[in-house]
């Protein structure tokens, strides 16, 4: 019976190991129809796990100057994404995220691409001379090399 039993716990430790492998290159969807026509304009909307919420809010305060492009938009529309953004940022739930690593409590970086975590990972896959591909064109365009990115899927494998 001892043996049945630890056989067991193996075999559901490696399923849960491997589920959590895979899990953790994936986020939840954005799934607000205001966030993906608002933001998805211009851009990928962007999952909010990637970011802080300091971080939102003042991307969300400086759409005047949006990396140096007007995305004003009104206040009613400015409030609900900022609100959507805080409610599911890195660090809004009981665990922080991947992107908190290597942040300060106080950090509020504007760019995940400039995101100790995201300069990690990218470091070690990507050599350099990717960024100048023109089907890439930015580093923040994650569709670009990760085709299912909008669905929150960022597994390269």
């Amino acid at each position: 019976m001892l043996v049945k039993s630890i056989v067991t716990l193996a075999v559901a430790a490696t399923v849960l190991s491997s589920f959590m492998a895979q899990a953790d290159e994936r986020y939840r969807p954005v799934d607000d129809k205001v966030v993906i026509e608002e933001c998805g304009a211009c851009h990928m909307a962007f999952q909010p796990q990637m970011l802080p919420k300091k971080s939102w809010i003042k991307i969300m305060d400086g759409l005047s100057n949006h990396f140096g492009e007007d995305a004003s938009l009104d206040e009613k529309a400015v409030s609900h994404i900022k609100k959507y953004h805080v409610e599911h940022a890195a660090d809004s739930g009981w665990k922080d995220g991947k992107f908190m690593r290597g942040l300060s409590d106080s950090s509020a970086p504007l760019r995940i691409t400039e995101t100790p975590y995201w300069v990690r990972e990218h470091r070690k896959e990507v050599p350099d001379w990717a960024w100048n591909d023109p089907t890439v064109k930015s580093k923040a365009n994650c569709i670009a090399c990760h085709k299912r990115g909008n669905q929150g899927d960022y597994d390269d494998d």
